[in-house]
């Protein structure tokens, strides 16, 4: 590895190491399995490389085989809408025509052992959370539905909170800034300078401070945390501009790193998305759902407290 590569996207340095291979070539190498990374299989092109690691090229591995997700359940269905308890690793929906096993597969899925007909109902995308993200997820299942929500989660009338576990120690805070597709340096971000953007603001409540190395220090805080707009990556975005990002980021870590830091290890992104409220939207009643975090994510937090 090549000083250079030390918060580089993992794709951005195949392309430097592979002259004449396009953006979409080593995406794909990615995404078959072909990319090791310190000796496992690395399906994330954006993940961001701390420098020092060894990386190979397996044009003769096999296409990976998805493990089954665990962790999926059913949390409130009736005639307008399904919510799910979405695993960590899942898309919540398909971002290409032929992906499989993303959180709508899941829901028919679930139909199919139930005994009804799968595909019988439709449902429509309403609401998203990132693939690595456990917790409440929301389709619709009717037209009727589906108008109610959708204005419901663009007028930010759905009350959401997530945990967090991120690094460091993280203060009470509300944080707002303009976020786009790109801040300046190439990734989705606050913008650095001039307008644009959307607004983003995010309440940030501290809950557990982690001691860690040396004593007295604090390695990482459990934080609740208050989305008051949705915007992609808003959360991830937000801590990591802080000084704070999520265990378990890839993608917004480069301020970390730049800033001479190194990321606390884990092996999924540590936010799920643990409450949703929100007024149904045909009949008005109020919905209000918990779900607790998996237990991936709880073995994280058991390691992190008795290390």
């Amino acid at each position: 590895m090549e000083a250079l590569d030390a918060g580089s996207t993992l794709a951005a340095v195949l392309r430097r190491r592979l002259p004449g291979r396009s953006w979409n070539d080593v995406r794909a190498l990615v995404a078959r399995g072909k990319i090791t990374v310190a000796g496992s299989p690395i399906y994330d092109p954006a993940m961001r490389l701390t420098g020092g690691e060894r990386i190979d090229i397996r044009l003769a591995a096999p296409a990976p085989v998805p493990d089954a997700p665990t962790g999926f359940r059913v949390a409130f269905e009736d005639t307008h809408m399904i919510v799910i308890e979405k695993p960590a690793g899942v898309s919540s929906v398909p971002y290409e025509r032929k992906e499989t096993g993303t959180a709508m597969d899941l829901v028919r899925d679930a139909w199919r052992r139930a005994g009804r007909r799968a595909t019988a109902t439709p449902l429509y995308v309403v609401h998203r959370i990132d693939k690595d993200t456990s917790g409440l997820l929301c389709f619709a299942k009717t037209r009727l539905g589906e108008r109610g929500l959708h204005r419901i989660f663009q007028r930010h009338e759905a009350s959401r909170e997530y945990v967090a576990v991120a690094q460091g120690d993280v203060p009470t805070r509300r944080i707002e800034s303009a976020i786009a597709a790109d801040r300046g340096d190439g990734i989705r971000g606050t913008l650095r300078r001039g307008g644009g953007g959307q607004r983003a603001v995010t309440w940030v409540e501290a809950v557990e401070r982690i001691p860690g190395v040396p004593a007295g220090g604090v390695i990482a805080t459990v934080c609740r945390v208050r989305l008051e707009t949705g915007r992609t990556h808003q959360i991830r975005i937000h801590l990591s501009e802080a000084g704070h990002p999520v265990l378990g980021e890839t993608v917004y870590v480069r301020d970390l790193i730049r800033a001479g830091g190194t990321p606390v290890p884990s092996s999924r992104l540590m936010l799920h998305a643990a409450t949703l409220e929100l007024d149904h939207p045909v009949s008005g009643a109020r919905v209000a759902l918990r779900a607790a975090p998996p237990p991936d994510f709880a073995d994280v937090l058991a390691r992190l407290r008795h290390p």
